[in-house]
């Protein structure tokens, strides 16, 4: 499995490579045989952004897994013995190798669009039925949106029920895997056409000033199901019950108390029906607070383990946490659509992916490709300051309650979920979220 990867991925990019390569050298509109591109600099510039990240990707993936240690590391040796390690091992190598086989064919659908032209394919053959304006530009994202789904269910079905079914993760039967690709379908269709219909309104009627009445509705709209996100959607997929009245209950509000925190809204939640991974999460934005355990969590967890998880939580809220994610996710996207507002204007731009008159579906795929460098940089300065966060909430929750029941529940929350305690430094600083366990545990010692 191993070399069929590499060499996927050897062939995938010596092919793209060479043929990139001789576009730029020939400098002639070669593939006008097969497709409608110009093959201008914004178009050398998405190809070239798409291999740069994908084989970025891939390295970073590789030394991550090279740098796992094959023997229990002895700074692991209080969380695995050296069968669960083993065991942890064998579970993080077939996911990767499952990520790598799924982000080939990714990338191969991604250039097969590109090079063959099918983003103007379909915006042509949309105008071809008659569809215009805004109603073209709707159906050409439901049906960018509907293949994208139709090609990750296999993938998704494989994780679910065979890698997880595997290692005991998985308690979904197929019936609820299926409601759940339905009621998501549902759902995503629901928000984002209604999403889309505002903004490409706002394009067509304010085009001048667009970029700041969009941003205004996105903002809103994340404001909105940040705050009634375990009210109205979440309840779609899981059932939550208030937690029952008994010694955790009261240990529980007994600490809120203590630090301050009126807790109003304290439910479980039951993922187990799902998975047997366990987690706690807090919903908090004016006028909703909401703290939801999972039922894994407290099935596995002791009483003091419990509330020493929820004290991180609430952590996360007095040190305003999700109101400084908030106030930089809103930043990040004010400038993303000031800089679309410009690219959407500009007919060569569009003319990289073989459409001659400017459109607001086809300038945004474009453009899409185009920013993600800047994407990029914003999801590293977003994981940098997640993981300053973490370790804030964890310091909150041992100066006020027990940092060895935090240590001894993030130990066992770790064992669990086979976490990768070593990920390679590169890795981490690029794709984590979070510190290590390790990391963790030591400043919690410390």
């Amino acid at each position: 499995m191993k070399k069929l990867i590499w060499l996927l991925f050897v062939c995938v990019w010596l092919v793209t490579t060479i043929v990139f390569l001789g576009l730029i050298l020939s400098g002639q509109d070669s593939l006008r045989v097969l497709s409608q591109v110009s093959l201008n600099g914004y178009f050398y510039a998405i190809v070239g952004i798409s291999l740069w990240f994908f084989w970025l990707d891939h390295i970073l993936d590789a030394l991550n897994m090279k740098h796992a240690s094959p023997t229990l590391p002895p700074e692991a040796q209080e969380i695995y013995d050296e069968e669960k390690y083993a065991t942890q091992q064998q579970y993080q190598h077939e996911k990767y190798e499952f990520g790598e086989i799924s982000s080939v064919v990714g990338f191969v659908g991604t250039m097969l669009m590109l090079f063959l032209g099918g983003f103007w394919w379909l915006d042509a053959w949309l105008g071809n039925v008659g569809l215009v304006g805004f109603w073209k530009t709707l159906s050409f994202f439901g049906v960018v949106f509907v293949v994208q789904l139709i090609l990750s269910i296999p993938f998704s079905y494989y994780s679910t029920f065979v890698i997880e079914e595997k290692y005991g993760f998985n308690k979904t039967t197929k019936s609820l895997f299926w409601s759940d690709v339905v009621k998501g379908l549902v759902l995503n269709t629901l928000i984002w056409w209604v999403l889309l219909w505002v903004i490409v309104w706002l394009w067509g009627v304010f085009w001048g000033t667009f970029w700041l009445l969009a941003w205004g509705v996105i903002t809103g709209f994340m404001m909105f199901f940040m705050a009634f996100y375990t009210t109205l959607i979440l309840p779609l997929f899981n059932k939550q019950t208030p937690l029952e009245d008994g010694s955790l209950k009261t240990a529980i509000v007994e600490f809120s108390k203590k630090v301050g925190f009126e807790i109003k809204d304290l439910y479980v939640m039951d993922g187990s029906k799902r998975s047997s991974k366990a987690n706690a999460f807090f919903s908090w934005l004016w006028p909703q607070k909401r703290i939801v355990l999972f039922d894994t969590l407290i099935n596995e967890m002791t009483q003091e383990e419990v509330v020493a998880v929820l004290a991180h939580e609430i952590g996360h809220y007095k040190k305003k946490h999700t109101l400084k994610m908030l106030v930089f996710s809103i930043v990040q996207m004010g400038i993303t659509l000031w800089a679309l507002s410009f690219f959407l204007q500009d007919a060569s731009f569009q003319s990289a992916l073989g459409v001659s008159t400017p459109s607001f579906q086809i300038g945004l795929v474009a453009f899409g490709f185009l920013f993600a460098p800047w994407s990029f940089v914003t999801s590293l300065l977003g994981n940098i300051l997640s993981r300053k966060h973490e370790y804030e909430a964890d310091a909150f929750a041992g100066t006020y309650y027990d940092p060895q029941a935090l240590v001894s529940g993030l130990k066992k929350l770790s064992k669990n979920n086979l976490t990768n305690l070593t990920p390679h430094p590169w890795y981490e600083w690029v794709h984590s979220t979070h510190p290590t366990v390790l990391k963790r545990v030591k400043a919690l010692e410390e």
